[in-house]
């Protein structure tokens, strides 16, 4: 059976939680402040889509397909991207709340992440290459096996990443993010 395909749609204070979200591929769709938060999401695709105030927290996304989508002030608390199909994945952040979510093993390379709320986010396994963290929280943030390389965290906070667990070469990060990349071995840095 065929998904419907929906094409430069506008969809505008939708509540989904009321009349649920039809499973489909939308491209250059946009979703001006629509409320998403547990739907089921799953199988659709997303091309070149724009989400703007939209809260999808919690949403179901197996198989979904997001494919150079933006994000702009977004609640997307605790979603599985890792459960997204994983096919030519590419979004931009910009000031989102993507706290609590996992991008286990997820490929993002050259993503944005602007003004993001990244607490607990969990990159372990992601390829995030090039990927611009610009002045993000990365409070308790989970990195492990991450390829960070030429990664820009320069403005970005409170993050805690192992260089000897992780591929950080040729990443930026700041002074004041020293201690970050310094913490496991409980020195004090003045």
């Amino acid at each position: 059976m065929n998904k419907p395909y929906f094409f430069e749609e506008t969809y505008t204070g939708i509540d989904f939680t009321k009349d649920p979200f039809e499973t489909g591929d939308y491209e250059l769709c946009r979703f001006i402040n629509c409320q998403l938060p547990k739907s089921e999401l799953s199988e659709s695709s997303f091309i070149e889509c724009r989400f703007e105030g939209c809260d999808l927290s919690m949403a179901k996304l197996y198989g979904t397909s997001f494919r150079d989508c933006v994000f702009s002030e977004c609640k997307l608390i605790g979603l599985q991207f890792d459960t997204c199909n994983n096919f030519s994945f590419s979004a931009e952040f910009h000031s989102c709340n993507l706290n609590l979510s996992s991008l286990f093993g997820i490929k993002l390379q050259n993503a944005i992440f602007n003004d993001c709320s990244l607490q607990e986010v969990d990159f372990t396994q992601a390829d995030l290459k090039e990927t611009h963290f610009e002045n993000c929280d990365l409070t308790k943030a989970t990195f492990s096996a991450t390829s960070l390389q030429k990664a820009d965290l320069s403005t970005s906070y409170n993050y805690s990443i192992d260089p000897e667990l992780n591929d950080i070469k040729g990443a930026k990060f700041s002074l004041h993010g020293l201690p970050g990349l310094l913490d496991k071995y409980g020195i004090v840095i003045t």
